[in-house]
């Protein structure tokens, strides 16, 4: 017990040991030295005859035994010593000291043969011993102020911060599964993450060349064409996940019932048509709201957080007004995103007159037209002006020709018309074909959530650069196995985007959550998902007299958010969900993917480049550019012709004369004023716009 009289009392034992070394030590000295001492006249017959007696003791019989006794009771005092605790104390030091005084005590045994003087030899052999006598005492003091609790081996509490993963491979015919390597407890073990329900969403974070592509959106695209998926890939660097989706499909096209048809739309290099706004896919007129919300708010990325507003609003209805009149209008005949920009560029006098005619979308129509009737050409200009100068932007000719075909129709998970369909985007364009190829998006998710479909993977790279609502897909289609990856650098990109209410019900909603390295507000709020775990803990406390270590364990986070911080290419932490009759009891991971390198590298060697889908000469793209132009002119003419027949005839003009007047031009200089009757009184704007 650690009690004053203990404490005590072995410290006289110590004393006590070191005293009978030292004495052993300096008998041997005068016995095997005895000559010298003779010389010196330090002898008496007295202490010879004592000698003498204790010479016969077995320690005394060899120079040998005497130092090696001397040397053991100094070890078992030294063992016994407590000195003050010293954490700037090195253990090279010790090891200096103690290495050197061994060498110069056992060694000084060849100082007593050397062929020299008695005095001499005794002189160098005593010195020696003594010298290394004492730098092992100095030593073994040291040694007991050591401290010998080394609590800074884990610097970065890398050991605690770790945690049982999943081992276990569990796979089903919708699953992603991604070998890893993890650290527990020092140890570097195998495991695997194991994504058994993909349409709860994966939400895939990682700053620029954390891995999202090569680590997982690959196998993503590998895994789902192995099992049968439709796919929607949005290539943000096309075409890296084009070429790998076309070179894969190949491989597993024996696992689809019906053979899966590749589509590529890429507004650089021309390669398949589709029309977004094809009339059969749009039912009623909230098809057209929110085609014309998407287009608009992906070409105006700030409305995204000014929805609500009444420029805003009036951009949006005056736009979906415009699209519903060319679905209307001749069962579809002009239902296209570059005919709709082409109507809105005609005169408010001509466009009002022809698109009051639809009865659905008067209502739409009636603020256009309030205004204009009482000549408010400020508010006018700002309730449409913006609508026209953002749809202005999207005035080119090869635009004009991929937005105007058929090629295919969007519904890639129709189980009788399967596809894979690849939107290539260019970040240089961004701001113009994200905007389109978000239409694209908005399309497909729409017919993509229906029952009875074929199991949809969606895959989204730079997801923030799409102006696309995944909300309803992320919460309801996943009863109709509809697959959505997102991909996003950081949860601040999101928020800046689309805002930090959509942000953060997106990251809220999404059911896997895989992250690589992310810093700030996004590593903090994925270490506060993770949780804690219980960790151990040491505490040293150092005195004069004594050096006290306590253990203990305490929660603490998992993955804190430095962690996240500096996670390397390839290591990702995350947490995934698990199906009713499958559990998965170790969720969340911390683990670095296993990617077969020289095998993925050797593959990419052999794929086969997108190939030429048709020959697009710069005339053809001309030609459908002016066909669009010539389209609408056309509509206009035929409309405004159709609506005063008989008043034309009365006037007995010449069938071209009709045409110009109808049209809007005038042939003279002299005003004529056409009112009728006939036409319905409500249509203001008809009598208005055919005054010339």
């Amino acid at each position: 017990m650690q009690t004053g009289e203990n404490v005590q009392a072995l410290r006289k034992i110590t004393d006590f040991t070191r005293l009978l070394s030292l004495v052993i030590l300096a008998i041997h000295f005068y016995l095997f030295c005895y000559p010298a001492f003779q010389l010196w006249g330090l002898r008496a017959e007295l202490t010879d005859n004592i000698l003498e007696k204790i010479r016969v003791m077995a320690v005394f019989k060899t120079e040998l035994f005497s130092k090696s006794a001397a040397l053991f009771l100094q070890i078992v005092s030294l063992v016994a010593a407590k000195g003050k605790k010293d954490e700037k104390l090195r253990k090279q030091t010790i090891t200096t000291y103690l290495a050197t005084g061994i060498t110069l005590y056992v060694v000084s045994h060849f100082f007593l043969n050397i062929n020299t003087g008695a005095e001499t030899a005794s002189l160098l052999y005593m010195g020696a011993t003594g010298f290394g006598y004492l730098l092992i005492l100095a030593g073994g003091n040291l040694l007991s102020r050591l401290l010998k609790v080394n609590l800074s081996g884990d610097t970065f509490n890398k050991e605690n911060e770790t945690f049982p993963q999943e081992e276990r491979l569990l796979e089903n015919e919708f699953s992603i599964n991604l070998p890893t390597k993890y650290w527990l407890k020092g140890k570097q073990r195998n495991g695997w993450i194991n994504i058994i329900n993909p349409f709860r969403s994966t939400l895939l974070s990682g700053s620029a060349g954390a891995g999202k592509t090569y680590f997982y959106i690959r196998h993503v695209i590998d895994q789902h064409l192995k099992k049968g998926f439709s796919m929607l890939v949005y290539d943000f660097k096309y075409p890296d996940l084009t070429t790998l989706a076309y070179n894969k499909l190949p491989k597993y096209v024996k696992n689809y019932k019906v053979k899966p048809a590749f589509y590529v739309i890429n507004f650089d290099e021309i390669m398949h048509r589709c029309n977004p706004l094809e009339p059969k896919g749009m039912i009623d007129i909230t098809d057209a709201t929110e085609s014309a919300r998407t287009i608009m708010l992906g070409l105006n990325r700030e409305w995204l957080k000014k929805q609500g507003d009444f420029f805003v609003e009036s951009a949006i209805s005056f736009v979906t007004a415009l699209i519903w009149f060319l679905k209307k209008y001749e069962n579809g005949r002009y239902c296209t995103l570059p005919h709709a920009i082409e109507l809105m560029m005609v005169d408010y006098k001509r466009l009002f007159t022809v698109l009051t005619m639809e009865e659905e979308i008067q209502a739409l129509l009636n603020p256009f037209v309030s205004a204009w009737e009482k000549e408010e050409w400020g508010q006018l200009e700002g309730q449409i002006g913006s609508a026209k100068i953002s749809m202005a932007r999207l005035v080119s000719p090869k635009l004009y020709y991929v937005l105007s075909g058929n090629d295919f129709t969007l519904d890639i998970n129709n189980p009788e018309e399967p596809k894979i369909v690849c939107l290539g985007n260019n970040p240089q364009k961004l701001q113009t074909y994200g905007a389109v190829l978000s239409l694209y998006v908005a399309r497909i998710l729409k017919l993509a959530n229906q029952k009875s479909r074929l199991k949809c993977s969606l895959i989204f790279d730079e997801y923030p650069t799409l102006v696309a609502d995944l909300v309803p897909t992320i919460t309801t289609a996943r009863s109709n196995l509809v697959s959505c990856t997102i991909g996003i650098q950081s949860i601040e990109q999101l928020k800046k985007e689309y805002g930090a209410e959509q942000a953060n019900i997106i990251a809220g909603i999404s059911g896997n959550i895989i992250s690589g390295q992310v810093s700030g507000d996004g590593a903090e709020k994925l270490s506060k998902t993770f949780g804690k775990i219980v960790q151990d803990r040491e505490s040293l406390s150092i005195n004069s007299s004594d050096t006290s270590l306590s253990k203990s364990t305490q929660m603490d986070s998992a993955i804190p958010a430095s962690k996240i911080a500096s996670l390397s290419s390839g290591q990702f932490v995350g947490i995934v969900a698990d199906n009713p009759d499958q559990k998965i009891e170790l969720k969340m991971f911390h683990a670095e993917i296993v990617n077969n390198h020289s095998v993925i590298r050797a593959e990419e060697q052999d794929y086969l480049k997108l190939p030429e889908i048709r020959d697009v000469t710069e005339e053809d793209i001309k030609e459908n550019y002016k066909k669009i132009k010539s389209d609408i002119q056309e509509l206009i003419t035929s409309e405004l012709y159709r609506l005063l027949p008989i008043e034309a005839d009365k006037m007995n003009l010449e069938k071209k004369e009709k045409i110009e007047v109808i049209a809007g031009f005038t042939a003279n200089s002299q005003e004529r004023s056409f009112q009728t009757k006939s036409i319905k009184k409500s249509t203001k704007v008809a009598k208005a716009s055919l005054s010339l």
